[in-house]
């Protein structure tokens, strides 16, 4: 059972994600023999405010 784990930010509609699952599942099916039916893609949108780079909080941060 394949599990695929995607951490991103907030603001994806929902037909980008099927685009991103579907594009992920087809990846695995080519590259890691992994069998569609098996296979879990998890989103996980993290807040800018739960992640940070360089000891400065995203929420903090004007370049992103």
């Amino acid at each position: 059972m394949p599990i695929v784990t995607v951490q991103m930010f907030p603001g994806r509609t929902v037909e980008q994600k099927r685009k991103l699952v579907k594009a992920i599942t087809d990846a695995m099916v080519e590259h890691a023999d992994a069998k569609p039916k098996n296979l879990h893609v998890l989103i996980q949108e993290v807040e800018t405010e739960d992640w940070a780079l360089a000891g400065t909080l995203g929420v903090d941060r004007t370049d992103i």
